[in-house]
């Protein structure tokens, strides 16, 4: 399901706002009720710092357990708090930080060579290890198919080859990316 304009500026100013709440210690507005915000999605929020492109913070859900104001709320909060790859973003830091959304339609089974670089993210599952890629990550590096599966394996602590064994699981979505450079 494709948002509408208005609701992807919205959902792109309820990021923000949830983290600058957060960073005040203050509770996030309370959000009206709208049907697209009712429906519960998976979400990735990816932080990056304006002119640079510098990651900062992605984090998400790739199941859907909240309502979308709730997912991006709290992916928001987190990817600017909790990505242990980064320190908490700053109250200061904020305005010159660029957020993205990712809204995510369900995964599902997908075979290597059904994988199409641009229009699916994927998740590798194999022995107990778990990675995930984004739909965009492959386009903005460059990567054909067999280096996307490999670098999400690579993300998933897995051998870059791990996708071809019988006991791995590759799972597809697709997902709605937006960000504050759209708008």
């Amino acid at each position: 399901m494709t948002l509408p304009r208005e609701a992807r500026s919205r959902l792109l100013r309820m990021a923000r706002e949830a983290i600058e709440a957060q960073l005040r210690g203050k509770a996030p507005a309370p959000v009206a009720g709208n049907p697209w915000l009712e429906e519960a999605r998976g979400a990735f929020v990816t932080l990056s710092r304006r002119g640079t492109g510098e990651l900062r913070g992605c984090i998400g859900y790739v199941e859907p357990l909240f309502p979308l104001a709730e997912t991006v709320a709290r992916a928001a909060v987190a990817a600017a708090l909790e990505d242990d790859r980064f320190a908490p973003v700053t109250a200061t830091e904020l305005p010159s930080l660029s957020i993205d959304l990712s809204l995510l339609e369900a995964p599902h089974p997908i075979l290597a060579e059904q994988v199409e670089v641009g229009r699916h993210g994927l998740i590798v599952s194999c022995g107990g290890h778990r990675g995930l890629l984004l739909p965009q990550v492959p386009v903005e590096h460059g990567w054909d198919r067999t280096t996307f599966l490999e670098h999400t394996c690579l993300k998933a602590g897995l051998p870059r080859d791990a996708w071809r064994r019988p006991d791995a699981e590759l799972m597809g979505f697709t997902a709605e990316v937006f960000g504050d450079d759209d708008y």
